[in-house]
């Protein structure tokens, strides 16, 4: 009832936050309770750094970054805890020199998703195949932009309607499909030898088994 209240009297984005935040929390809360080597906790360190860092170089092209990517390798390899916590790294480290600010929590929880969603699909059928992984990281471009629509919307508009939402969603369908395409193009070129590498890695040094 308190939610209800809240959400009537216009605290969108403060709400929003919140219940972003509760959605992190536990994945963050079982890293802290998990017994880790320090190489397992300097590998995701590593990944989300890589995926933080290839993000920068494409800034001038919006939306289009090897970064999805680079989540979905990991997670694919190391599994969905791991594909959340480098999603959620990648995104508040790549703002430190992208610009920080209140759409840097809808992006770790984003690219986090991105992981986690990954990692569980990983011992599927369709994960196994290159064409499944192409549909997969197809719709995640769009999902992506979607959830990210909602942060946009609580944040600037006082007066939220369908019409608002409708074109709102509308106006990012060019930055969604480059999202989409570049995903397709990053996993179609790459995943195989990333795929490989990651999981010699992995057998090698008995990491995050």
């Amino acid at each position: 009832m308190l939610m209800l209240v809240l959400w009537k009297e216009d605290y969108y984005l403060p709400l929003s936050f919140m219940f972003i935040g509760l959605a992190m929390l536990p994945f963050y809360v079982r890293l802290e309770s998990k017994k880790m080597r320090a190489e397992e906790i300097l590998l995701i360190a590593m990944l989300g750094a890589i995926a933080a860092i290839s993000r920068i170089p494409f800034a001038p092209l919006p939306s289009v970054q090897p970064t999805s990517f680079v989540i979905m390798m990991s997670a694919l390899v190391f599994g969905p805890e791991v594909g959340f916590l480098v999603g959620s790294i990648a995104a508040i480290v790549s703002n430190l020199f992208l610009g920080q600010g209140p759409w840097t929590p809808w992006q770790m929880f984003c690219w986090g998703m991105i992981g986690f969603t990954a990692g569980m699909l990983r011992n599927t059928f369709i994960m196994k195949r290159l064409w499944g992984k192409n549909v997969f990281g197809f719709i995640w471009g769009f999902v992506f932009g979607w959830i990210m629509n909602l942060w946009f919307l609580l944040g600037f508009y006082e007066d939220l309607s369908w019409p608002l939402f409708v074109s709102a969603y509308a106006a990012s369908f060019y930055f969604d499909l480059a999202h989409a395409v570049s995903n397709v193009v990053f996993i179609t070129f790459f995943s195989a030898i990333w795929l490989k590498i990651l999981g010699r890695i992995k057998m090698k040094y008995g990491l995050l088994k």
